[in-house]
């Protein structure tokens, strides 16, 4: 289980992966699509409940066209 402080950085995370999904102009389903994967894990990570693994990191900064160190961007 993830302690307080990985919560929140995890909240922190979903939060800038929704909005730069949002500002392209994507659904949960389109970038879940786009990644190969289900719309529950976008809506996971979304909402600061689910770990990212490296190579979903890498697929999410791709289908978002930007880098990874963007999607941390505010997350501190």
């Amino acid at each position: 289980m993830a302690d307080t402080q990985e919560k929140a950085l995890m909240r922190l995370f979903g939060k800038r992966v929704s909005e730069l999904r949002r500002k392209r102009g994507l659904t949960q389903e389109q970038l879940a699509a786009k990644i190969d994967s289900h719309v529950t894990t976008i809506a996971f990570i979304e909402g600061g409940t689910k770990f990212v693994r490296l190579s979903t990191l890498r697929k999410l900064a791709q289908a978002l066209s930007v880098e990874i160190k963007e999607l941390f961007e505010g997350v501190r």
